[in-house]
């Protein structure tokens, strides 16, 4: 019977994989029932789910479903305990909390982006999700757990994009991603980059040759003065020198 199940597993599994891109760790959303089925059918949910996925899975919660277990009472205190230890996935409910079905399924709008399971007991969540394309629903039955078969609704949205009508979501992300590496779409994180001061070039005017100053006429006629008088008083040296020379013979 287990390996009937996990036969099944993985055909879904791979259904899954090869038309909505889910990928291990697979991220698992519990709300308080399934919590509560799973304490009391004594299931350790980090030993067993893995090993009927068949990879690595990552149990996860949000912050309205604690709140929710926390406004119930003593009754779902060990299905608290347990939720308390899974990773709190962010919702858009920071201010107001809402129940935790209703959490839960604004998490797998919207084409379920994130990959998300969604695991409950709820039949009234479980029918909503089955609505949302492309979303995997586990529930527990008879103390063991099942991931349920893909939706009529997952399975016509397949069909329609096979058939050209639809673009699936895994096909948006590779073209995307494509486009990204063509250039052809910024990046979501270049822009969030401040854009840098471009360095400015010198000023054009301190690039200008400096103009030579006009000499003055004052100070080269003064000079012209120096010059000449140094050289009277060298011919004069001379010719008194002379004389003295010839004096002595």
């Amino acid at each position: 019977m287990k390996i009937t199940r996990q036969k099944h597993a993985k055909k879904h599994l791979g259904f899954f994989r090869n038309n909505f891109g889910v990928r291990e760790p697979y991220q698992i959303l519990l709300d308080g029932t399934f919590c509560q089925a799973a304490l009391r059918g004594r299931i350790q949910l980090r030993e067993q789910l893995p090993r009927y996925l068949m990879g690595e899975t990552q149990l996860c919660t949000t912050r309205c479903v604690l709140k929710e277990l926390e406004t119930l009472g003593k009754d779902l205190y060990g299905a608290r305990l347990i939720a308390q230890k899974c990773q709190v996935r962010n919702c858009p409910h920071f201010k107001n909390a809402v129940s935790g079905s209703e959490c839960l399924l604004s998490m797998v709008e919207e084409g379920n982006p994130h990959h998300y399971f969604v695991a409950t007991q709820d039949q009234n969540l479980s029918v909503k999700v089955k609505k949302q394309p492309g979303v995997p629903l586990m529930f527990i039955i008879q103390n063991t757990m099942v991931l349920d078969k893909p939706s009529p609704k997952t399975i016509a949205f397949v069909k329609a994009e096979e058939s050209g009508q639809l673009v699936s979501v895994h096909e948006k992300e590779s073209i995307k991603h494509l486009k990204e590496e063509q250039g052809l779409v910024k990046n979501p994180e270049q822009r969030k980059r401040k854009k840098r001061k471009k360095i400015s070039g010198p000023n054009p005017l301190s690039c200008l040759k400096k103009k030579k100053k006009a000499p003055d006429t004052q100070s080269s006629a003064s000079e012209k003065k120096r010059k000449r008088k140094r050289i009277r008083n060298r011919s004069t040296s001379k010719v008194l020198s002379e004389k003295q020379s010839a004096e002595r013979e």
